[in-house]
């Protein structure tokens, strides 16, 4: 069973930075990658990075040159640093365990965090 658990969010002003962390304990073989997705209020969950565990990455459009997604095998930690916010990155970021190749779509597995508030305020 894999159980990842956010951390990091809170209240920034727009311009500035904020980094998340989604710590995951447990493990499955379905599973070779986090992925951070955000949900505004009205809004669709929208998957915003990916990072497998041979370090590959993708990135939502939206989001690409301002957010960079890391991780610390040792501490079994992903990152996703966030830079020059803007009050539409006001969201609940949420990190799911899945599986991610490079060049095909995120397929997320039933494993959540709890979530995460960014209030990005103008």
């Amino acid at each position: 069973q894999v159980q990842p658990v956010e951390s990091g969010g809170g209240l920034v002003q727009a311009g500035g930075p904020l980094t998340l962390s989604c710590a995951k304990s447990g493990s499955a073989s379905s599973t070779n990658a986090i992925g951070w997705y955000r949900q505004a209020p009205g809004k669709q969950r929208e998957l915003v990075a990916v990072i497998n565990s041979g370090g590959n990455t993708n990135y939502a459009d939206s989001v690409k040159g301002r957010f960079t997604i890391s991780r610390d095998n040792v501490k079994n930690t992903v990152y996703l640093q966030m830079n020059s916010l803007k009050p539409e990155d006001t969201a609940v970021y949420y990190c799911n365990a899945g599986t991610y190749v490079s060049g095909m779509p995120y397929r997320s597995r039933d494993y959540w965090g709890q979530g995460t508030q960014v209030t990005v305020s103008s």
